[in-house]
């Protein structure tokens, strides 16, 4: 009899079919979203932790119907501001409205704004990157989703797959707002226009923080849409206030390189839909060639 046991264990833990898929299903998951995951750590300072066993947990690894369907991975619901595309489904009441995304790129970007603009949220910021207990609680707490135990499948997750070694590689120690009041970007003007270069690790989030604006209107004056999946680098400018519909002090510029219209439009403080119908450029994705003569007023 003991050896009967002893063989049959094993075979009801590791035979059991449910068991096995869900496991590979997350594992792949993990493999084909990380980046995606990795990237919004580094714009938003959301932990990538915490947003793939997100995913995970309300896509159901990417199998879910809105997911399949929708592109939708973190169960966000339409909201009365939400314009996009919509579909139904019934979830805590019946035919309840979902956003619905063109990429699974675009719902990542869209899950990291409702997190950072949404007020209910705001405390998260003021932890640790590496504390994903905590992320994970405060989830919960703001009510992201209404299961009691949201908490503490999350962390299950994120310790069976070891997704905390995600965040290891950009995590800092210092909270988000602590670490700004530390490090305030260096403001000048160009054009007349107030603005700032980019610091190491710095994102859209935290300038706007800095200076008392919305992520929406960095966007904005910056000529960057939301669904447009854009990271800073060190040096880039950003404005802290609307471009002007032309140069104050040039005519035009000779290019000396191979450029796009918004760099144009950045490096001159010049609104980028004005710069284009100066030159009648119909695309702001046309590419200016090096000697091209571009106006600025």
């Amino acid at each position: 009899m003991k050896k009967i046991i002893y063989i049959l264990l094993p075979i009801a833990i590791y035979s059991n079919p449910c068991y096995g898929l869900e496991i590979d299903n997350r594992v792949d998951y993990v493999k084909s979203y990380n980046t995606y995951a990795i990237q919004n750590m580094k714009m938003f300072k959301i932990p990538a932790s915490i947003t793939l066993a997100q995913g995970i947990l309300e896509s159901g690894s990417g199998n879910s119907e809105l997911a399949r369907k929708s592109n939708n991975h973190f169960g966000i619901k339409c909201g009365s501001k939400w314009s996009g595309g919509k579909t139904y489904h019934d979830d805590d009441a019946k035919g309840e409205c979902f956003r619905t995304y063109e990429s699974v790129l675009e719902s990542y970007y869209d899950h990291s704004k409702f997190l950072t603009e949404n007020r209910r949220y705001s405390d998260l910021f003021l932890l640790q990157m590496n504390d994903y207990k905590s992320w994970a609680r405060g989830l919960s707490k703001a009510g992201y989703a209404t299961n009691p135990n949201y908490a503490n499948r999350l962390i299950s997750i994120i310790e069976d797959l070891q997704l905390y070694s995600f965040d290891e590689a950009f995590y800092t120690s210092t909270p988000v707002q602590s670490h700004l009041s530390k490090k305030i970007q260096q403001t000048i003007t160009l054009n007349g226009i107030h603005m700032t270069k980019v610091n190491e690790d710095d994102s859209y989030y935290k300038i706007a923080k800095t200076h008392n604006l919305t992520l929406r209107q960095i966007h904005k004056y910056n000529d960057t849409k939301y669904g447009k999946h854009q990271i800073l680098e060190k040096g880039d400018l950003v404005y802290l206030g609307p471009k002007r519909f032309r140069s104050k002090k040039k005519k035009f510029i000779i290019l000396s390189e191979n450029t796009s219209p918004l760099e144009v439009s950045q490096k001159e403080g010049v609104k980028l839909k004005s710069l284009m119908r100066k030159n009648h450029i119909s695309s702001p994705d046309e590419q200016l060639r090096k000697g091209e003569k571009v106006f600025l007023r």
